[in-house]
């Protein structure tokens, strides 16, 4: 520029304008910075606080909560909301700006590298579920819900990666914000001319990565499927991939139930060329999560219970836990389809309630939850218990026992198709962990799968060595089962183990066994009668029926607050009442098996005690009661006795009349038959039953037992009866 001409000139004294998008971007992160600093609940600089205390235990994150951000700043939440993957960033810089300011007081104290700082958003927006999530969600904000199945292992992604040039060492550093797939490179060097003005001829794609001088952050991969409740009927469950890293990592294990804030995008797969359309255009969704939240987050929060229920609910569960008929109306309400069975519905009623659980000083846990065994004929309504109960339970699956394999019922082992890594994958007693399990058909269960469920059962947890994978997973759930018996029918003239088709192990784990019969009674038949016409001509609407119910959704609710609220201790009084009557149980059952000369195939443990135990917390614990007392145990041991130990007499002499009958006929045989003479069975039924008073029922037992203790011998295809032992 010439300045001889007599010209007005002007030049520029200031400093260069910055772009609009830079200075946009440091308004925003000063607006998030005010946001940390100055907001406050009642004096109380809740983020200020909260990052100082994680920043000094070496936390370097910051939970916010999307409504603290609408009442402070309504615009930069919604700018948050609506383009979340430019402003997390600039949040995230704000918070490490304030952290590195809390610690260091200049900038030159602070080192030139410090941790970036992770933001974690949590929201009490409405939830979508996953079927609903379209197009329009990409790149937006969406909180879902559902169970976590599956996680991988922890890998690490690189957040900087350095590069370097094959051929001329020029090196590059460039961020990597790629969440899943991999990060694009400089496809030519991109070294400076040489003092010569000459480029280095370098050849394409010359960059490697150098991965010393590189940073890596912690990462993720899960699997979110939808809940049961939330699947239509015939349709296949969907999931949705979770990609979670740094703080959020190894937060969540399968069958954790969870609400996710995060970003909704999509990646490239990895595609083996097939030949066939190319879908080079089509991309895969995952979410980048923001923020998790679980029950017992909310429990932990402040507010507690107050998160999840709401005050009017909390009230209203008050007032029914104080309603006098509360138990009755309870069991009226389970099926009310469903005619009679009364003692089945009272043991379901206290099985959605269960027990306490406890974790004893040297870290040993008993469980709170009741297993219930159905074994009875068909036409029983056995499946439509278990139907109600998947329906009504807070947390609940049903399956089938033909269609259940080992693998279902605990944990599988998958791999990955993209990183050929195993990883492991719940299964259903896994995803009801905190429920109920309802298995129909359980008596058509292999073997081998039905031994797979027996550690689930007692000591609620699923241990895994497969694939190199060795672990143990939580399976705090309740067990309903229903089955029938060997010959599909109940058979009176058996005793109990030769119509039970289950090992002493399996049985002794279910608290109450019920053998339901269906037996010929013309008053019975006609009241079930009168009510399955009722049922199907007016579709159950019968006033008298209706009366004292109370709805499905007020009881899911209910059981979740007691189980949540409420964990009931024995008074000493209790405690006092129930050993003495399990000293009792312990030698009726003894003196039968000693008159039969056959064990009982359900046995009493002590694991029959804790039975009792716990079906009196549960009784207690309906009524928000802190303590379980007398009367409770009254009702646990009425409903004991008339399942479990129904279930022990049932076909078995229990009769006195009958008991002194076999006596007698056995003390007769060892007189009139001395050791190694024969007798014919025609002669024996001649002189017992036909000349005598006793029964061909009673003769029979004898001659059973008498074998069994190996006295007498049947030979010529039963026809006679050698007398072979004292």
């Amino acid at each position: 520029m010439s300045f001889e001409r007599a010209d007005t000139y002007a030049t520029s004294v200031l400093p260069p304008q910055q772009d609009a998008s830079s200075d946009q971007n440091s308004e925003i992160i000063k607006a998030f910075k005010r946001f940390i600093l100055e907001f406050r609940v009642d004096n109380d600089f809740v983020y200020r606080n909260q990052l100082r205390e994680n920043i000094l235990s070496k936390q370097f994150q910051l939970t916010v909560h999307s409504e603290n951000l609408i009442s402070f700043h309504d615009e930069l939440h919604q700018r948050l909301f609506e383009n979340p993957k430019d402003i997390i960033p600039l949040f995230e810089r704000a918070i490490t700006e304030i952290a590195k300011r809390n610690i260091y007081l200049t900038d030159e104290e602070a080192p030139s590298v410090f941790p970036q700082c992770q933001l974690i958003l949590l929201s009490n927006d409405n939830k979508i579920s996953i079927r609903d999530i379209d197009s329009d969600n990409v790149s937006k904000i969406i909180k879902i819900s559902g169970i976590i199945i599956s996680t991988t292992m922890l890998n690490s992604r690189a957040s900087e990666l350095t590069l370097m040039c094959r051929n001329c060492r020029h090196t590059l550093k460039i961020k990597s914000n790629i969440n899943l797939g991999l990060p694009q490179y400089p496809k030519k060097c991109l070294a400076p001319p040489l003092p010569d003005g000459d480029k280095p001829n370098c050849p394409p794609n010359p960059y490697l990565i150098v991965h010393d001088k590189s940073t890596f952050i912690d990462q993720q991969t899960l699997k979110l499927q939808e809940t049961s409740d939330m699947v239509p009927v015939g349709e296949m469950p969907r999931h949705i991939t979770l990609f979670v890293d740094r703080y959020l990592c190894n937060v969540l294990v399968p069958g954790t139930r969870c609400e996710i804030i995060g970003i909704y995008d999509t990646y490239q797969k990895k595609v083996r060329n097939t030949g066939s359309v190319n879908n080079a255009a089509i991309r895969s969704p995952y979410l980048k999560v923001l923020g998790v939240q679980t029950d017992a987050d909310l429990l932990r929060s402040a507010g507690g219970l107050n998160r999840i229920f709401s005050e009017e609910e909390e009230e209203e569960f008050i007032a029914l836990s104080r309603t006098p008929d509360l138990y009755e109306r309870f069991v009226k309400s389970i099926a009310p389809s469903i005619y009679g069975n009364e003692d089945i519905k009272r043991a379901i009623t206290c099985l959605l309630f269960s027990g306490s659980k406890k974790v004893l000083p040297d870290g040993m846990r008993l469980r709170g939850d009741i297993n219930v065994l159905l074994l009875g004929d068909p036409g029983t309504a056995k499946s439509q218990l278990l139907k109600f109960v998947e329906k009504v339970a807070p947390i609940s699956i049903y399956t089938s026992g033909k269609g259940s394999s080992a693998a279902g019922l605990t944990a599988s082992v998958q791999r990955d198709p993209a990183t050929r890594d195993f990883y492991l994958e719940g299964g259903a007693m896994v995803l009801a962990d905190g429920g109920v399990i309802c298995i129909d058909e359980f008596d058509k269960m292999r073997d081998e799968d039905r031994v797979a469920i027996h550690e689930a059962m007692e000591q609620q947890t699923i241990s895994i060595a497969k694939a190199g994978i060795t672990t143990v997973l939580n399976s705090r759930t309740s067990v309903l089962a229903a089955a029938n018996p060997i010959f599909g029918r109940y058979d009176d003239m058996k005793a109990p183990g030769e119509n039970i088709d289950f090992q002493t192990t399996i049985l002794s784990r279910f608290d109450m066994i019920f053998i339901v019969k269906d037996e010929y009674d013309a008053h019975r038949d006609m009241s079930i009668a009168h009510h399955v016409m009722n049922v199907h001509t007016n579709g159950g609407n019968n006033e008298e029926q209706t009366e004292g119910e109370i709805p499905i959704d007020l009881m899911k609710r209910y059981i979740q607050y007691c189980k949540l609220k409420c964990a009931p201790r024995l008074t000493p009084q209790a405690s006092e009442m129930l050993s003495s009557n399990f000293v009792a149980i312990r030698k009726e059952v003894k003196l039968k098996e000693s008159l039969s000369s056959e064990r009982s195939s359900i046995p009493i443990t002590i694991r029959q005690l804790e039975a009792i135990i716990r079906i009196t917390e549960s009784l207690a614990k309906m009524e928000l009661s802190p303590i379980a007392d007398v009367r409770h145990v009254e009702e646990a041991m009425r409903l004991f006795n008339a399942s479990t130990m129904d279930a022990i007499k049932e076909g078995n002499t229990d009769n006195d009349e009958v008991l002194q009958h076999i006596e007698n006929i056995e003390s007769e045989i060892k007189r009139r038959l001395p050791m190694g003479w024969s007798t014919s069975y025609n002669t024996l039924r001649q002189t017992f039953v036909e000349k005598g008073t006793y029964s061909i029922e009673a003769l029979n037992k004898t001659l059973y037992i008498l074998e069994r203790r190996e006295v007498v011998q049947f030979r010529h295809n039963r026809s006679s009866i050698f007398r072979c032992g004292v």
